[in-house]
């Protein structure tokens, strides 16, 4: 399992990348007066923070990294993607016809749905592997 959390982090910090550009640009163009775009702007710092807990400290600094912990941080953080993502597609329309600050935000909609399944999968990833350590 560490070889397939190990792509699905990398898959996972690109898409959090374009997402963080998207969503700054959406907050930027709206001057921070829409509070979806905002949400979605700290789901993309967020989950940076949680990357580099459940994927660097996991494997450089061992001592420090709890199993229950990248568990539940994980499942927090699918379900604020969940949240978001669904926040910003209740808004905005099917059809933009040209309109870039729409379609940015069609685009925004559908990494962040995206980046939700991959940090639900990383939850069941990491939910199977603290099932399968020590008892207590």
């Amino acid at each position: 399992m560490e070889g397939i959390s190990t792509i699905v982090h990398a898959v996972l910090v690109l898409f959090l990348i374009i997402e963080l550009g998207l969503t700054a640009y959406l907050v930027s163009i709206s001057h921070g007066h829409e509070s979806r775009f905002n949400f979605m702007l700290f789901n993309s710092l967020w989950t940076l923070v949680v990357i580099v807990y459940t994927g660097l400290v996991k494997r450089a600094l061992s001592s420090l990294y709890h199993g229950i912990v990248g568990l539940a941080l994980l499942a927090i953080t699918a379900m604020f993607w969940f949240a978001g993502s669904i926040a910003i597609a209740a808004k905005i329309p099917i059809h933009c016809h040209g309109v870039h600050s729409c379609q940015v935000a069609q685009a925004t909609t559908a990494f962040g749905f995206f980046i939700w399944a991959i940090a639900t999968a990383l939850a069941v990833i990491e939910g199977l592997a603290s099932r399968g350590g020590s008892r207590v």
